[in-house]
C-alpha cells in the first residue's frame, strides 16, 4: 500500500489553477521531494496532502484512507506537517511545544497520559533537544528552532511527514543536519517523506525520487539523479544548469 496516494487532482484559486492533473504516489519509507521554480505549485500540492487546501477536482488518500472523508483530528493522526513559516508561540517551553503533537490523541481538554509523555520524550532525545527542553522557544537559534518543529510533527507519531521548505532560513551545516535527521527517520521507523526544496542539490542527495514541478503540471518523476541530470531541469528554470560530480554526487551549478 502507498503512503500517499494523488489521483488527477487539480487546485485552483479563483480564475487560476494552481495545481492541475497531478497523480503521485509516495511508497512506505520513502522520500519524495517535489522541485521546480516559484510559483510551480509546489506549496498548493503539499498542502493540498495535508488537507489544508480543497480539491477542485480528484483525491487523495494517505495509508489507504481518503483524505476527504477525515476530520481534523483523524487526519492528524496519519499525516504531519512542518509549513515553510511555523507559527512558534512566544512564552512557550521546547518540551511543552513538541507535546502538542500529541493533542489528536488526547484532546484539548485532556492532560497528556504516560505513554503521550515517553513519546514526547523520545522524540526530544532523537532531535537531541533534551538540553531544550525547558527552555522558552523564543531563545533558541533558527536551527534549533527548526528542530523543534519537526520535533512536535513527530510526536504525532504518524508514519507520512510532509515539510515544505524546511531549511528556509538555516546555514548550511544546519540545512545538512536537518536533512540527515530526517534521512535517519525514514531508515529507522520507516517513515514515508513529502518534502519541497529550492536547494537541487540537498534536493537529490536526499530524497529517493525527484518530481519536477512547473506551472502546476508534473514535468518529470524518476529517481533522484536522472531527474538532477535531465535537460527538463535547466528549460524549467529558464537558466543554463550544470551538474557536477563531487565523490559521487551530484552538485547543480548555475551558470551566469
Amino acid at each position: 500500500m502507498s503512503a500517499i496516494e494523488i489521483s488527477n487532482i487539480a487546485v485552483g484559486a479563483g480564475d487560476r489553477e494552481l495545481v492541475c492533473d497531478v497523480s503521485l504516489s509516495v511508497e512506505s519509507g520513502s522520500w519524495l521531494t517535489v522541485i521546480g521554480p516559484n510559483g510551480a505549485g509546489k506549496t498548493t500540492l503539499v498542502e493540498s496532502v495535508a488537507g489544508l487546501r480543497k480539491l477542485s477536482k480528484g483525491a487523495i488518500s494517505i495509508s489507504g484512507q481518503p483524505l476527504a472523508g477525515l476530520n481534523e483530528r483523524e487526519r492528524a493522526r496519519l499525516v504531519a506537517l512542518v509549513p515553510q513559516h511555523p507559527q512558534v508561540p512566544l512564552g512557550m517551553k521546547v518540551r511543552d511545544y513538541v507535546a502538542l503533537g500529541r493533542t489528536a490523541y488526547h484532546g484539548v481538554l485532556r492532560s497528556m497520559g504516560a505513554q503521550d509523555r515517553a513519546i514526547v520524550e523520545s522524540v526530544l532525545e532523537r532531535l537531541a533537544l533534551g538540553e531544550f527542553a525547558n527552555r522558552d522557544i523564543a531563545t533558541l537559534s533558527g536551527g534549533e528552532r527548526q528542530r523543534t518543529v519537526l520535533a512536535r510533527a513527530l510526536a504525532q507519531s504518524t508514519m507520512v511527514i510532509i515539510l515544505d521548505e524546511p531549511t528556509t532560513g538555516l546555514d548550511l551545516r544546519h540545512q545538512m543536519d536537518l536533512l540527515e535527521l530526517l534521512k535517519t527517520e525514514v531508515a529507522d521507523c520507516g517513515l514515508s517523506v513529502l518534502a519541497t526544496l529550492h536547494d537541487l542539490t540537498l534536493a537529490g542527495q536526499f530524497a529517493d525520487r525527484l518530481v519536477l514541478l512547473n506551472e502546476g503540471r508534473v514535468v518529470l518523476d524518476g529517481p533522484s539523479r536522472d531527474v538532477i541530470r535531465h535537460e527538463s531541469l535547466s528549460k524549467c528554470y529558464e537558466m543554463d544548469l550544470r551538474v557536477v560530480d563531487i565523490d559521487g554526487a551530484d552538485v547543480v551549478v548555475p551558470v551566469r
